[in-house]
């Protein structure tokens, strides 16, 4: 993980690195930030012309005859007083209308130029998360992540709108200023530095603390969003467990959590510009107690004195704008650096150097002495080798964590093996790129997830661009035509989020049509029926027959009904293959698919008497 600043100067770095890491996305938005960066350097010269129109009333108009020694334009004498005067006003209105014209101009340049930017960080970043792996996404919380991709994003646009426009122009303008004051008088201008270690050392005590609550802060806030995500959910176990309590105090403890260091962290920077205010506060009276003696001496003017007062309360306005905005300026950075830790995740399956597009497929596929796991030094499964040849139907059946699932995430290649190699007509998977793999395998699974969008683009996201009529065919396919055109608006009809607003049939037939629409080559299987009444298993059923034909299919099951015409059975059980057959051959092997295959068969036998004579089973 990226180390945090401990310091105000460590805070610049971090920038820097930002900057650096998202160069690509800062480039493209070249011509608003130059025209930015002008407007910044225009601003800057407006703010150091400021005071002069006042010093030139004081020395020329109202106190004549002083000697001038730091602007001395020959022009100047030959106008009038009055028309001196006129000058003067008019030039007061025009260097404060340049100022804030260039400022204007800077500002939204540049906040354009990182609402861009951020844009395009953020697509990034949500582009890179669907590539990483499943083992990361199993172990990372969701609602962490969605705080990386919305919040901390934004956190990026403030270190470019809060931090770098502010410490650039506010360091020019501090060294302009100081080259101005040693122009005017040396010697106060040094007396006016004096309180600079003191700035420094209150400075960087009360930062590092500000950065230490401001890192918890942002670890509680991701802590909070995925407690809220993962209730929202599992909102009907929560409701079941009547857990709302329970949740709500955790909640509740953590929110109180972030107020308290948020308040703390607001105290911190509240106290240091406080303190900031007081140094420049004695810094100014230094200098006016000198300053004065100087004018008196005829050293310096009275103009000159205005203009070095005001330059000293404008050289350290920045400090207290940094100070304010120093706990702006940590969150920011740690943001950035939660964004870049997450793009610098390697995804644990990627392209292969020098993989190649998949031809179409013809659906043999071997696993040849596969061993994975998902922990190191806990295997899942360990040394499976079996074929399959094209169009073949294969039933992967066994007692719950044996593999089975696995054993298909290894064919989609979620994963990788630890060893061994899986073929698909000949070829080893890692020498396919990856979406062309998946682009021809399809997947039904026991829990389909629908999208919150129409169920037409339901069935479309299974092949992406396809036609209306690919669509309707695909439904018809999978018996869901008729159902879907009573609802109310057709394939226009907007889903609830994950289907809630249909059926489990339902869902289960529109999510057969998002596999039947691919025209995949090879189909995986897992427990499609579970939990369905009668009709709507009769209809799936239906449904599937007509989507695996000709395909080479994988079957995921418990229900050993369903594997009795597959061609091959695999009994896997703690990550082996046990048995392996026809229905037909297993029975007469008369071991342990034969025996589950006898239960099953007694327990529904009674279960149909049972409904025939009115008896509940």
């Amino acid at each position: 993980m990226s180390r945090r600043p401990k310091s105000l100067q460590e805070s610049i770095p971090g920038i820097k690195q930002i900057i650096d890491r998202f160069w690509p996305q800062i480039s493209q938005q070249g011509w608003l930030l130059t025209i930015s960066v002008i407007g910044l350097f225009v601003e800057i010269f407006a703010r150091l012309l400021v005071p002069w129109p006042m010093k030139l009333i004081f020395d020329r108009i109202l106190i004549p005859g002083n000697t001038d020694s730091t602007l001395n334009l020959p022009i100047l004498d030959e106008l009038s007083p009055i028309m001196l005067l006129s000058v003067l006003a008019f030039g007061v209105v025009a260097v404060t209308a340049l100022r804030s014209g260039a400022a204007y101009l800077s500002l939204v340049g540049m906040t354009l130029a990182a609402t861009r930017i951020v844009t395009n960080i953020r697509a990034q970043l949500y582009a890179h998360l669907q590539r990483l792996s499943l083992a990361f996404h199993n172990q990372a919380r969701s609602g962490d992540l969605i705080t990386r991709v919305t919040n901390d994003t934004n956190k990026l646009r403030d270190v470019m709108i809060m931090a770098i426009i502010p410490l650039f122009v506010n360091i020019m303008t501090m060294l302009g200023m100081l080259g101005l004051m040693f122009w005017i008088n040396t010697e106060l201008t040094l007396i006016s530095i004096v309180i600079l270690p003191l700035f420094l050392l209150s400075t960087v005590r009360i930062t590092k603390q500000i950065q230490k609550l401001s890192k918890k802060q942002r670890k509680r806030e991701g802590a909070m969003a995925s407690l809220a995500v993962e209730t929202m959910g599992a909102i009907k176990v929560v409701k079941a467990l009547s857990l709302e309590g329970m949740l709500e105090n955790t909640f509740s403890t953590q929110n109180e959590k972030s107020l308290q260091e948020g308040l703390k962290t607001e105290q911190l920077s509240a106290g240091l510009k406080r303190t900031v205010e007081i140094l420049v506060a004695i810094a100014t009276a230094l200098v006016l107690w000198r300053g004065v003696q100087l004018v008196l001496q005829q050293a310096i003017t009275v103009g000159d004195l205005l203009v070095f007062t005001s330059y000293l309360k404008t050289a350290f306005k920045p400090t207290r704008q940094l100070a304010k905005q120093v706990g702006q300026i940590a969150k920011a950075t740690a943001s950035g650096e939660r964004v870049i830790e997450l793009l610098d995740t390697v995804p644990a399956i990627r392209d292969a150097r020098g993989a190649i597009d998949a031809p179409p497929f013809r659906g043999a596929v071997r696993f040849n002495n596969v061993s994975f796991g998902y922990e190191v030094g806990k295997g899942i499964l360990r040394n499976l080798s079996f074929e399959v040849q094209p169009g073949q139907r294969v039933a992967l059946v066994g007692p719950s964590g044996g593999g089975k699932s696995t054993l298909v995430s290894l064919l989609l290649r979620l994963y990788d093996p630890w060893e061994g190699q899986i073929k698909i007509d000949r070829y080893d998977l890692r020498s396919y790129k990856i979406e062309s793999l998946r682009r021809q395998i399809t997947i039904v699974l026991q829990d389909s997830v629908l999208f919150g969008v129409s169920v037409r683009d339901n069935i479309a996201y299974g092949l992406l661009g396809a036609t209306d009529k690919q669509i309707k065919a695909a439904a018809k396919l999978a018996n869901a035509h008729d159902f879907i055109m009573n609802l109310p608006q057709g394939y226009d009809t907007i889903l609830g989020e994950r289907g809630a607003t249909l059926s489990g049939g339902q869902r289960q037939r529109i999510a057969i049509a998002r596999a039947a629409v691919r025209k995949a080559p090879i189909v995986i299987l897992d427990e499609p029926t579970v939990g369905l009444d009668n009709e709507n298993e009769r209809s799936v059923s239906e449904a599937l027959e007509r989507l695996t034909q000709d395909c080479t299919t994988f079957l995921i099951t418990h229900d050993l009904r369903t594997a009795v015409s597959a061609d091959l059975i695999l009994y896997i059980e703690k990550g082996e293959i046990i048995e392996r057959g026809t229905h037909k051959e297993l029975m007469q092997l008369g071991s342990r698919y034969a025996t589950l295959y006898r239960l099953q068969s007694v327990v529904e036998g009674s279960r149909v008497r049972n409904s025939e004579f009115g008896v509940r089973s």
